[in-house]
């Protein structure tokens, strides 16, 4: 691709982005709670209908200075959040298609629907506290099917999904469900399946890693309590997203430290 081309090609992707983040917004908002996913978005206060030109990812909650055009109250700085990671994340793994062209297309498809998947269970776990069947379950199956699809030896795919699975429901039986909740069970599945391995180590080990440092830190400014629950998929949806890009640069790193 010539210069040009790449950055027209860039500028689509992040608008693209843009507008996938908007709807993740809409399943993050109503999946928690069991709301239809069909119709116009309302304000969460006072629930005015939010008409299109509200609506505009990112460009709408600037202009409305991040409050409801009819009640005044204040708009979470959630949603132009995700829309910008969901862009920003969504031109890191288009890079292989800008640079060696529709070749990578499939990879790179399977990339973002995994970060937008990922991004859901991130936000959602961050608020509520809950990990949703009714999103991990379906992706794991789609995972597989994807993975198989790009040639991914079903071995290591099956490698990835019994140690994602089973790391977690080692700690649930275990700590009887004290420790984690049984929907980091079928969140390990997911990753395992669409990271194989050893990606799944990679993603686990980024995920504690992050965890532990917010931990630390939410400690010190005051945030959390020593015994305070952390939301383990958040920092697992993390890491996923993390070696879903990164992970084989991370595994080569790792075995040159070694001197493998």
């Amino acid at each position: 691709m010539t210069v040009a081309t790449q950055t027209l090609a860039g500028a689509l992707i992040a608008l693209v982005g843009l507008s996938v983040g908007s709807f993740l917004n809409v399943l993050i908002a109503r999946l928690p709670l069991g709301e239809r996913l069909t119709g116009r978005s309302r304000c969460p206060h006072c629930r005015a209908q939010i008409v299109w030109w509200q609506n505009i990812p990112v460009f709408s909650y600037l202009f409305l200075l991040g409050k409801c055009a009819r009640c005044r109250r204040r708009i979470s700085w959630q949603y132009p959040a995700i829309e910008i990671a969901t862009a920003s994340l969504f031109l890191l793994a288009a890079q292989p298609l800008l640079s060696r062209g529709v070749d990578a297309l499939p990879v790179v498809l399977r990339d973002c629907v995994f970060i937008a998947v990922l991004l859901v269970v991130f936000a959602i776990d961050w608020r509520h506290y809950v990990i949703l069947d009714i999103v991990t379950l379906p992706a794991a199956g789609l995972a597989l099917a994807f993975n198989l699809f790009l040639g991914q030896p079903w071995e290591e795919l099956l490698l990835g999904g019994i140690l994602g699975a089973g790391f977690f429901s080692a700690q649930y039986v275990i700590s009887r469900g004290r420790w984690i909740g049984d929907g980091d069970i079928r969140l390990g599945l997911l990753l395992g399946l669409l990271l194989g391995w050893p990606g799944m180590i990679v993603a686990l080990m980024l995920s504690y890693f992050v965890g532990a440092a917010v931990g630390v830190a939410l400690l010190a400014v005051g945030m959390k309590r020593l015994g305070s629950k952390l939301p383990l998929g958040t920092f697992l949806a993390a890491g996923g997203i993390t070696a879903l890009l990164y992970g084989e640069p991370i595994i080569a790193w790792y075995v040159r430290q070694i001197g493998w």
